[in-house]
């Protein structure tokens, strides 16, 4: 925990949670008022979110949102329905309920967040109790001037990277365009199919373009790519029973050619969808800005002006 945020990515992302040199602090999961209403979590003081803590007058306040008790496709029964058994902890029929983090706790009936108090029970915006799974394609390209000449950065002298961003309908906030992965998908699936109707508007397309479009994702979609990411995000959905993982997967296109060809159109959940070059000064939703992070890490493309930010070995 004495690590400074700027230096996780040196330790394996993919088990970040599992170790014990790093202490994950809720940020995002403690902020008032819950998205979408008026809601206000009991407050989590620091030192007070791991459950380790003993904290015997916690008194969180319960919510869940409407839209998800009135029982959608995409979310459970409440804990008590007749005839609902969940089986946390392992693949519970064709939904996930494994957790990328290793077990969880269930405590009377209900899962409990990994990551510790988030002032709220109950599932608020979030469809299934535990582990809700998320994937989020990070689509990349170098930038580049009218030559076609990779662009570097005037002070670093390191080359810019562009990665999509849409920005939510929901909170106006700019993002990868990810998505929920659907009962029995796979994460690949998802990864390509998130993309297609945030970033290319594919559920309005008719099916001659929507066929064309699938050709030209082929390449990228099935190329090798890097995960960049795979685990608990600090959400602002999360609950202490319900909380957000994900998987971010980084396609990067090395000449540029098969996004040139690809229009870019907002659909689904994105108000706006556009090529964004990937700084420090970004500020995106949720855990979004330290995935873009360890992807230009990896590219050894520009992040910070500032050489203190970078960690060296």
């Amino acid at each position: 925990s004495d690590l400074p945020a700027n230096c996780w990515s040196r330790l394996r992302p993919a088990n970040m949670f599992n170790s014990y040199n790093v202490k994950f602090h809720h940020s995002k999961a403690l902020t008032s008022p819950y998205p979408g209403s008026h809601i206000k979590r009991s407050q989590v003081p620091e030192d007070k979110v791991g459950w380790l803590t003993e904290w015997k007058d916690y008194n969180p306040v319960e919510y869940t949102a409407k839209s998800v008790l009135a029982g959608p496709s995409w979310a459970d029964p409440q804990i008590n329905d007749e005839g609902f058994s969940p089986k946390f902890n392992e693949r519970d029929g064709e939904v996930e309920r494994k957790s990328l983090n290793g077990l969880y706790v269930v405590e009377n009936g209900r899962p409990r967040n990994p990551v510790g108090r988030t002032g709220l029970t109950g599932r608020g915006l979030l469809g299934r109790w535990g582990p809700n799974h998320a994937a989020d394609p990070v689509v990349t390209r170098w930038k580049r001037d009218g030559s076609g000449n990779k662009v570097a950065h005037p002070v670093t002298g390191k080359n810019i990277l562009q990665f999509v961003a849409i920005k939510r309908r929901d909170c106006g906030e700019w993002a990868i365009p990810g998505g929920m992965v659907d009962p029995g998908e796979k994460i690949t699936a998802t990864l390509k199919r998130e993309f297609e109707e945030e970033a290319l508007n594919a559920l309005q397309k008719s099916p001659e373009e929507k066929a064309r479009l699938e050709k030209q994702l082929h390449k990228l979609f099935s190329q090798e790519h890097f995960v960049v990411y795979r685990g608990y995000v600090d959400d602002p959905r999360n609950t202490d029973n319900a909380w957000m993982e994900t998987e971010a997967v980084n396609y990067h296109d090395e000449t540029g050619e098969t996004m040139d060809n690809l229009p870019l159109e907002a659909g689904d959940d994105a108000g706006v969808v556009k090529w964004v070059d990937i700084s420090e000064k970004l500020e995106l939703y949720a855990s979004h800005s330290y995935f873009i992070k360890l992807v230009a890490e990896k590219w050894g493309a520009h992040w910070s002006e500032d050489p203190g930010s970078e960690c060296h070995e």
